[in-house]
């Protein structure tokens, strides 16, 4: 069966502080790769972001994107837990709906090596999926890090346990490259671009997350990120192979 339609859902309206955002879908973010500590890092860090649109009239339409994240370091080891939701129905129906829970860690090594593992849990209801579980575990070097430029990439082997709607359970070894580049523009803005790749003996996942913040206060910004997620062979449900997610929301960090 081919796939050639992408999910389109707009969301123009007014939101929570002048939130705007536009989705195609929803997917998981590419992943999150902690900056090395320093000798100034906080025991407990962390991040939440809010993004709400609503439009009414001749078209009545809702999207929510929450996403929460906590940072603990214990020595060597940086763990981070992190979660997402997004939500978006219009006309009184759900058009995307994802849910994503992951935990990672992070060993510091000598020199600009460092050992990292996550596990990833993510359900999609349009995404032709139930759930999905995914584990890597692999080696990272960090390129870059100065005060202005950060550049780190990983790659390591994992598995993936696939619970297909409608078709039997897949579990799969997978092949994971990732790169993670932070650009600090000013004293309060900042781009990041994260990008990550999953390899299966059927199925290829591309992921990427483009995003410009602006900082407001010590705990507040604003952030406008673009993600993409392509899937060249989705489960005969799915109603897409690519989503697009773009959003403007309030961040507040601790």
């Amino acid at each position: 069966m081919p796939y050639h339609a992408t999910r389109h859902s707009l969301i123009p309206g007014l939101a929570l502080c002048a939130l705007l955002g536009t989705a195609d879908g929803a997917q998981a973010s590419p992943f999150y790769a902690p900056p090395p500590p320093e000798e100034d890092t906080p025991v407990f860090s962390g991040e939440a972001e809010l993004g709400f649109t609503q439009l009414s009239g001749n078209t009545d339409s809702q999207t929510l994107i929450g996403k929460g994240r906590l940072n603990w370091l214990t020595g060597d080891v940086m763990h981070s837990l992190r979660g997402e939701v997004r939500n978006v129905s219009r006309d009184s129906e759900t058009s995307a709906e994802q849910y994503l829970v992951a935990l990672r860690e992070r060993l510091e090594l000598e020199g600009p090596h460092y050992l990292f593992g996550f596990a990833r849990w993510e359900k999609d209801r349009f995404g032709g999926y139930e759930h999905q579980l995914t584990s890597i575990v692999g080696y990272g070097r960090q390129l870059l890090d100065t005060d202005a430029h950060q550049l780190s990439v990983e790659a390591g082997p994992g598995f993936r346990f696939d619970a297909i709607r409608d078709a039997p359970n897949q579990r799969l070894a997978v092949g994971y490259g990732a790169v993670d580049y932070h650009w600090a523009l000013s004293e309060s803005a900042s781009f990041a671009q994260e990008a990550s790749i999953e390899r299966t003996d059927d199925n290829l996942t591309t992921r990427s997350l483009s995003s410009i913040t602006a900082r407001l206060n010590a705990h507040l910004a604003l952030k406008l990120s673009h993600e993409i997620e392509h899937i060249s062979r989705p489960p005969l449900s799915a109603s897409a192979r690519t989503d697009r997610t773009t959003s403007a929301s309030l961040l507040y960090n601790w």
